[in-house]
């Protein structure tokens, strides 16, 4: 069974993405990563603006049959966890109203799925994706590696 699934880490300033396809042999195929940006001192609005656009361009040009969003983790900077919620909440519409099932997944459940270990540090996770997804290099930036932690969480978890 052929699938393809994007997997979002959000953020206002950087939201990373990654899309893997579950080959018929069951194999991880990383088909494109990298991150939407937003110029810092552009007012809020106008960024959310531009992280719509740039991911209804994404879903138009790729059409995933899926989306795994990472669920917001709730930190001590509450000004963050506001900001992230934002481009969060931008990112869910533009996948509703691409009529795409949406799946979500903890911090947590990421690292136990791609590490096996919930409590894996961010360089565990990344040498695992880079592992799980045969490429030569972690990914880069950070957010690019994240987000196809989720993707391939997603199709790890809904494999069977």
């Amino acid at each position: 069974m052929l699938m393809l699934a994007l997997g979002i880490d959000p953020g206002i300033a950087t939201t990373g993405y990654g899309l893997v396809r579950l080959e018929p042999d069951g194999g991880l195929l990383p088909i494109n990563y990298g991150i939407i940006s937003t110029p810092k001192n552009t007012p809020l609005p106008e960024r959310l603006v531009m992280l719509y656009d740039q991911m209804q361009a994404l879903l138009n040009e790729h059409r995933p049959e899926t989306v795994a969003v990472e669920k917001l983790f709730f930190s001590r900077n509450v000004k963050t966890a506001i900001s992230v919620g934002q481009a969060r909440g931008v990112m869910l519409l533009s996948i509703a109203q691409a009529g795409l099932e949406l799946f979500e997944y903890t911090p947590n459940e990421v690292k136990q799925a791609v590490a096996g270990y919930g409590s894996a540090d961010k360089r565990q996770i990344q040498e695992m994706v880079r592992v799980l997804l045969e490429l030569p290099k972690i990914p880069k930036p950070d957010d690019a590696a994240d987000a196809l932690a989720v993707a391939i969480t997603h199709l790890n978890t809904n494999r069977y």
